[in-house]
């Protein structure tokens, strides 16, 4: 499908950072905190999503942070044979995250999502040996994650709009429980990877249920932390944000501060304790790349046992989380992951 040329205003970046706190939130429930109708939000969605600027899908939550496998594989490969890796990793479904780095460390750097280590071992020593042109493999398992991508914000509302946006939020289950998935939950899930937005009636029909129970349905997975729902988007509706991970070091009895610290970065969208010489792995958009410089001072001041050991630059995003983006950022298709 050929996409149109779409300028984003102030009105679109503040109804994205709205989807990015409620992704299922209805127009009306919006409207009037944006000061438009109902109906212009949802053509200006339309407008948004159809030009692949932004997208509200589902992904797994909190049941799968807790009992799944996370790790950040870091590839090298032979010149010449990135753009043929890149087709061949993009439609494996444990490549949750595929980002395209200046080399150094890395030509590639893959977020991985894996039912349990054993699956890991398997996609790392088999599944990508399988693969030619991959010169080198390292693979850092994620210990916990602090803070993961949904979790950044475009930062277009003020306050008053932020905090009745916040104070509608249900609070979440403390506890939670393993499901058994069946038919009809699977069957919503493969939807709402798609589409996160879909309606309830659209969602029934779908899926040859009713919209009352897709309501409950929908209810049990996020409420046992199998489901969630994000609002992302692409790199121009962000104003160009220059990726870069951070790889350091941190003592042990520190790495609650070192975690909370980078957390509260503007900038930040991914904090992780990993396994090997670096045990902490972050992500941040930064405004370009002088900022990477001064990002690294100002860490390194407030926390002075922290070394940053490597700074992996990402030059382009193939693939976020299931979702496939073109060079210019703009969302293209969905491979969808498999961790339910």
């Amino acid at each position: 499908m050929a996409q149109e040329t779409v300028t984003a205003s102030e009105l679109d970046l503040a109804l994205v950072n709205a989807l990015q706190l409620r992704p299922r939130a209805s127009w009306s429930e919006l409207a009037p905190l944006l000061g438009v109708t109902a109906s212009t939000l949802a053509r200006r969605w339309e407008r948004l999503s159809d030009a692949g600027l932004a997208w509200v899908y589902a992904v797994p939550g909190r049941e799968f942070t807790h009992s799944r496998c996370t790790a950040f594989v870091l590839l090298r490969c032979r010149p010449g044979a990135r753009s043929r890796l890149i087709a061949e990793l993009s439609v494996l479904p444990e490549a949750a995250t595929i980002e395209v780095t200046a080399p150094g460390s890395a030509d590639l750097l893959l977020d991985v999502l894996a039912p349990d280590l054993a699956s890991l071992g398997h996609f790392v020593t088999e599944t990508l040996d399988r693969l030619p042109g991959i010169t080198s493999v390292g693979c850092l398992v994620a210990t916990s994650l602090y803070v993961e991508g949904s979790r950044w914000r475009l930062r277009s509302l003020d306050p008053a709009q932020l905090s009745a946006l916040g104070n509608s939020v249900s609070a979440a289950a403390d506890q939670i429980r393993t499901l058994e998935l069946d038919t009809v939950e699977r069957a919503l899930l493969d939807e709402l990877v798609h589409d996160g937005r879909l309606a309830l009636a659209e969602l029934a029909e779908r899926t040859g249920t009713s919209p009352a129970t897709v309501r409950r349905r929908l209810r049990r997975l996020t409420d046992a932390g199998v489901l969630a729902f994000r609002c992302d988007l692409a790199a121009p509706l962000a104003g160009h944000p220059v990726p870069v991970t951070l790889l350091a070091h941190a003592p042990a009895r520190d790495m609650g501060a070192v975690h909370r610290t980078l957390a509260a970065l503007t900038e930040c969208r991914l904090v992780a304790g990993v396994t090997g010489p670096a045990n902490v792995l972050a992500t941040l958009w930064v405004h370009d790349v002088a900022d990477i410089q001064r990002r690294e001072t100002a860490l390194c001041a407030r926390l002075p046992t922290l070394t940053i050991t490597d700074r992996i630059v990402g030059l382009r995003t193939v693939k976020r989380m299931g979702h496939l983006l073109g060079a210019d950022g703009h969302r293209t298709g969905v491979q969808p992951i498999s961790p339910w």
